[in-house]
């Protein structure tokens, strides 16, 4: 488990085997812009923060926004302390001192276990009419450890907060992403943040569709 932490948001499978299960944004917003972001990704893996954050600050240099990493703001000791909300409200503060205008959040949620055949539907005789062909065929599932694959999944959460002056620290947009299983650390960010740009894009909110 501390492997795939250390990774916070990791797709390692292809980008079509992560997709976007929820998501929600705030019904008073149309469109929002913003000019100044601090990227937060939460994880106790230092090298995997620095690589998230980092990919995902390419992303809004690439659009011309202006944006931070959080391992640039926050030190050690911040991180690796528990915070109360006068602290946090200190920080928020901090940021608007600073022209930020928005935080984009990022989390893992929690993960759960699944099973799929070891077979692909290409591989079972669709023809098999009579319960004894069917039987023998699948028979294996009583004591075959193999015969069902394992793997795991797990839940991404990006949020974006807008800390506007005179308004609410309020939540702009957030959105849940289901991957599977994830190996490859680097392809993994690359294509969570892909499709937290592509999200957003859709929201009209940040990010807007190149024509």
């Amino acid at each position: 488990m501390k492997k795939i932490l250390c990774f916070l948001i990791a797709i390692t499978m292809s980008c079509s085997d992560a997709e976007v299960v929820s998501t929600w944004k705030n019904p008073d917003i149309v469109i929002f812009d913003a000019y100044k972001v601090l990227i937060v990704g939460m994880t106790p893996n230092a090298d995997s923060r620095i690589e998230f954050e980092t990919e995902m600050l390419e992303k809004f240099n690439n659009r011309g926004i202006e944006a931070m990493r959080s391992i640039d703001l926050f030190d050690v000791d911040f991180t690796n302390t528990v915070r109360t909300e006068t602290e946090l409200d200190e920080v928020e503060q901090r940021l608007l001192d600073k022209d930020f205008d928005a935080i984009l959040f990022t989390k893992i949620l929690g993960s759960e276990n699944r099973q799929k055949l070891s077979r692909t539907l290409s591989d079972i005789d669709r023809n098999n009419g009579r319960f004894k062909d069917d039987y023998l065929g699948h028979q294996s599932i009583y004591y075959e450890d193999e015969y069902y694959q394992r793997f795991t999944v797990y839940f991404v959460e990006t949020s974006l907060y807008c800390i506007c002056v005179d308004k609410e620290r309020e939540l702009i947009w957030r959105g849940v992403i289901e991957i599977p299983d994830p190996i490859e650390a680097e392809k993994t960010i690359k294509e969570y943040t892909e499709l937290v740009v592509s999200a957003m894009e859709m929201e009209d909110l940040i990010f807007r569709k190149e024509k």
